[in-house]
């Protein structure tokens, strides 16, 4: 046997062991064994770089089971294993990807409408959802949690309060049959452009089955100037409207108000007061609708 015939057989036989025992602590088999871990950052802090012979695997701590589905549709890259370790936390390790994130400039791309649509439209992650039995998630469900989330801090804020009396006149009533996978936070942090070229879309702990116009809403509002929201909805496959207007409006104000809450938790006053801001230029938005 060749020595490097020999070092892939030791190699396959490590890995087929490592994915039949469940109950090992992933990341210390990766040290003792040779790898490199780096953190990957996160919120979390649950994201590693593992690299090891120029090998290189993203490994997630608790990752959403919901991971495999998108892996098959090339949502997000290449899931190579998912593993329960003794603490009972479940680890998925992906193919690494060399890249960055998109710009602000690049969110309005035919690429990023033609991505969401993909989501938006399968039904393969919708039944996945489905099966995991998540229910899908309707505007005062929405209004309900941001009303026992605000503290007293946050609701001294004219903006802040106004903004819920809009939200109760103007609840949205898209049929659920409608609705869709949706992502939750599409960010620009959270679209992956590889260094081939490839565009992914991660961070999918807050998937849910809802309106699409969640994810619609907070992208154009935050990328897209508003005179080319049009053409880059037809880039996506739907026709502007006076309801779909409506429901981007509803949706973009209920989770503004949800992200000054956060930052306010987090006292990072700077971040709350620029979604503040934000949040007055979309109340004033389309005052009308």
């Amino acid at each position: 046997m060749l020595e490097n015939d020999y070092i892939w057989l030791s190699k396959f036989v490590f890995w087929s062991h490592f994915l039949i025992e469940s109950e090992v602590n992933v990341l210390e088999q990766f040290y003792q064994l040779g790898w490199t871990l780096d953190s990957a950052g996160g919120a979390s802090g649950e994201a590693y770089m593992a690299e090891q012979d120029g090998q290189k695997l993203f490994l997630k701590r608790n990752s959403n089971p919901f991971i495999a589905a998108l892996s098959a549709e090339g949502i997000v890259p290449k899931l190579v294993w998912t593993k329960r370790i003794e603490t009972g936390e479940v680890v998925t390790a992906q193919h690494w990807k060399n890249g960055r994130e998109l710009t602000f400039d690049e969110m309005y791309e035919q690429r990023v409408a033609n991505l969401l649509k993909k989501i938006h439209s399968s039904k393969t992650l919708l039944n996945m959802l489905k099966r995991m039995e998540m229910n899908p998630i309707t505007p005062d469900i929405l209004l309900n949690k941001i009303n026992a989330s605000l503290s007293r801090e946050v609701l001294t804020h004219h903006v802040i309060r106004k903004a819920l009396t809009y939200l109760e006149d103007h609840m949205p009533c898209l049929d659920p049959r409608f609705f869709t996978v949706v992502h939750g936070d599409v960010n620009h942090n959270n679209w992956l452009l590889s260094d081939h070229d490839e565009l992914f879309l991660v961070d999918w702990e807050g998937a849910m089955i809802a309106d699409p116009a969640i994810d619609l809403g907070m992208l154009l509002y935050n990328y897209v100037p508003e005179n080319k929201w049009p053409q880059w909805l037809r880039d996506y496959g739907t026709k502007d409207s006076i309801d779909l207007q409506k429901r981007m409006k509803w949706y973009t104000v209920v989770q503004s108000i949800g992200m000054v809450q956060w930052y306010e938790e987090q006292k990072r006053y700077k971040d709350m007061n620029m979604w503040l801001k934000f949040l007055n230029e979309v109340m004033n938005n389309n005052v009308f609708i």
